[in-house]
């Protein structure tokens, strides 16, 4: 059997998302963001956009942070429970902030973004919140590179979290989702993710992540560095163009979705991850899971918050039946 008609071996339960949720303001003009006058109000955070995908999808996620007792706090719990996300994660904590982010507002291009999460109550997590959790009916536990630098504590949990996974028999998907202006030291953030990296099952980069981590320099050399590394499954985003998956052995290809004007590229990634794990948690073949992927980044592309677009399951079927396939 090819890769792209196989499927993973994924355990029936809930998902484990661990990360920051945060407050956004996206601007309602464009500028320099120290010149607009009003901003958007959102929630954000690269776990929980994927954790809004998955609840969207029919899965059932579970969302780990801790947050502040403070307006955006209430917004981002009260955000998660109208998402159905399971809150029992959350840890309200009174002597840390709940973080938040600006983003501007582009007609061309990536937007800009500036973050207020130093300190914040999410940065407190630890492996003692991680040991506390009872992984008997989590199937599948997804981070990212964004949690580890936040600080020493979350680093320590991040690497306790792929620990129990594996001791309980969770599959591990890792985004390595680059962020250098939040690590201490671009030699310590390639150092870690790589030995992240090293012990998840799917690994979901781009080639610009390859070419920073491995020094690779295209699709193919960046998912067999991965694989290299230790991962079974690496599936590497090409951009509006479509995704290339490889387990060492074998390799499959599939084309994107054409959109005819990109409205925003935050969250689209995120977008990615939660298409591809909810078809692998649906049983789906690999070819399927990268398919509903790729639709579901080309839809949050067309909206300005980082998770509004993200479909249910008769909103993906009509984008597919709306939208030709890249060629």
């Amino acid at each position: 059997m090819t890769l792209g008609a196989s499927t993973v071996d994924i355990k029936p339960g809930k998902v484990l998302l661990v990360g920051e949720a945060m407050a956004l303001f996206t601007a309602e003009q464009e500028g320099d963001m120290a010149e607009v006058e009003t901003f958007g109000a959102s929630v954000a955070g690269a776990e929980l956009n994927v954790a809004v995908g998955l609840s969207r999808m029919g899965q059932k996620p579970v969302y780990m942070t801790k947050l502040a007792e403070d307006p955006f706090g209430g917004r981002i719990l009260n955000f998660m429970k109208r998402n159905s996300i399971d809150t029992s994660l959350v840890t309200i904590d009174n002597t840390h902030p709940t973080g938040f982010m600006l983003k501007s507002k582009v007609s061309k291009g990536d937007p800009k973004t500036a973050y207020f999460r130093k300190g914040s109550a999410a940065s407190t997590l630890s492996p003692a919140d991680v040991d506390a959790v009872d992984f008997s009916d989590i199937s599948l536990v997804h981070i990212t590179g964004i949690l580890p630098p936040l600080s020493e504590t979350t680093l320590a949990a991040a690497k306790e979290l792929i620990v129990k996974a594996r001791e309980h028999g969770a599959y591990v998907s890792f985004d390595p989702n680059l962020r250098p202006a939040i690590w201490p030291s671009l030699d310590l953030m390639r150092k870690t993710l790589v030995e992240l990296a090293s012990q998840a099952d799917l690994i979901l980069p781009g080639v610009g992540e390859g070419r920073e981590l491995f020094g690779a320099d295209d699709l193919e050399s960046t998912a067999q560095a991965f694989i290299d590394n230790g991962a079974k499954l690496v599936v590497v985003k090409d951009g509006p163009a479509g995704a290339y998956a490889t387990d060492g052995k074998d390799s499959t290809y599939v084309h994107g979705f054409v959109v005819d004007k990109v409205v925003d590229t935050v969250g689209c990634g995120d977008g990615f991850a939660a298409g591809t794990i909810s078809a692998l948690m649906d049983g789906l073949t690999v070819d399927e899971a990268l398919e509903r992927g790729c639709a579901l980044g080309a839809i949050q592309t067309q909206f300005v918050s980082d998770n509004e677009g993200l479909p249910t399951p008769e909103e993906l079927k009509a984008f597919k039946e709306s939208h030709r396939r890249v060629e």
